[in-house]
């Protein structure tokens, strides 16, 4: 099940850049966790201070390979959030963005930096959980924020710790470049998972369908909707990030983000077939419901066609006149009942060699 999001809007009146915290609060205190790499190695802690975020900014070397990652998660603490981005340089509405949560996969490019979000999901035990992303880009520099700890970004985290992989001799870019490319591959364990859901309700649906596979059929119909409203637009950032001219994504990368690109394509792909099956399913589940019913009635009718002869003989000799010789003849008793019996068995004959059941 697809937990609802909730979505604080600002008050009316309220001035652009003012940061409000989320309305869920998904982690105790928020974390800030540095990544420093390049040819030389790579260098890993958290910070705690503000001045070890200036620190930071300060150790960033714009135009040489590798690249400083802070990622933070948690976007309740706004003051923190404020001086992180006073310290960056953030634009304030796009700061404003990161804490309003719910935002559309985007890409807005700045003086000096490129902010990016897009829409991941965490799997929740049976329910699964939508996550924003936001991510910077400068010169040597890539901010991700988060809201809550367990994200995608991972195992690009484990690549450029070993060394795998171009990151550690790619510029900051190319950093943005994966963390979006762990978002989208992202999709595909959980495609993978709506892919078995919906083999088993097929195999339900003509086995034993019942309202409760009505409501799993529903379910997942509206889970695909919010993955594909997550998805379609996410291919759009990437396009974005492709084909338009930016200073902050070198001609190296684009390479990188049009196989990104490919895979955004194929995630659509994949939802959209999904979704023509949950559709053709609901079909299937409404016509079982008519063939089953249509059975019902025709064992009914065919029921109710036997027993009227029977019904019309009893109800003529029912009546109680004098003049009916059957009703002073010792015989007239069994004689009506085998002839209803006779009666019967002829339908039931016929019935069967016409095949109606």
């Amino acid at each position: 099940m697809l937990k609802r999001l909730i979505r604080r809007h600002a008050a009316p009146g309220t001035a652009p850049g003012t940061l409000r915290p989320p309305a869920e609060r998904k982690v105790d205190e928020v974390r800030m966790r540095l990544l420093h790499y390049g040819p030389w190695g790579c260098e890993e802690r958290e910070l705690t201070t503000l001045a070890e975020v200036e620190e930071a900014r300060r150790s960033a070397r714009p135009g040489e390979p590798g690249a400083v990652w802070l990622d933070v998660v948690g976007l309740h603490d706004v003051e923190l959030l404020a001086a992180i981005g006073e310290a960056f340089g953030l634009h304030a509405l796009a700061l404003e963005d990161v804490t309003n949560v719910g935002q559309r996969p985007k890409v807005e490019e700045y003086d000096d930096h490129l902010f990016v979000v897009v829409r991941g999901f965490h799997e929740d035990g049976d329910e699964l959980e939508p996550e924003q992303l936001a991510l910077f880009l400068q010169p040597g520099v890539v901010l991700s924020f988060q809201e809550r700890p367990g994200d995608v970004f991972e195992p690009v985290r484990e690549r450029v710790r070993r060394g795998k992989g171009r990151a550690r001799g790619m510029s900051a870019d190319y950093l943005l470049y994966a963390l979006v490319d762990a978002v989208i591959d992202g999709f595909f364990p959980l495609l993978e998972a709506f892919g078995e859901r919906i083999e088993d309700l097929e195999a339900e649906l003509i086995e034993d369908p019942s309202p409760a596979t009505l409501e799993r059929i529903y379910q997942i119909r509206r889970e695909l909707l919010q993955l594909r409203r997550a998805a379609w637009p996410e291919r759009e950032v990437v396009n974005s990030l492709h084909r338009e001219e930016t200073p902050h994504v070198t001609r190296e990368t684009k390479v990188f983000l049009r196989d990104c690109y490919d895979h955004a394509v194929e995630v659509l792909e994949i939802l959209e077939t999904y979704r023509e099956l949950a559709g053709s399913m609901l079909d299937v589940y409404l016509s079982s419901l008519s063939h089953r019913m249509n059975e019902v009635m025709k064992v009914l009718t065919i029921i109710a066609t036997i027993f009227i002869p029977l019904t019309f003989i009893a109800g003529v000799y029912g009546m109680n006149f004098d003049v009916m010789p059957e009703l002073h003849w010792a015989w007239g008793y069994p004689a009506a009942l085998g002839l209803m019996a006779a009666i019967g068995a002829a339908l039931v004959v016929f019935f069967k060699r016409r095949g109606w059941f």
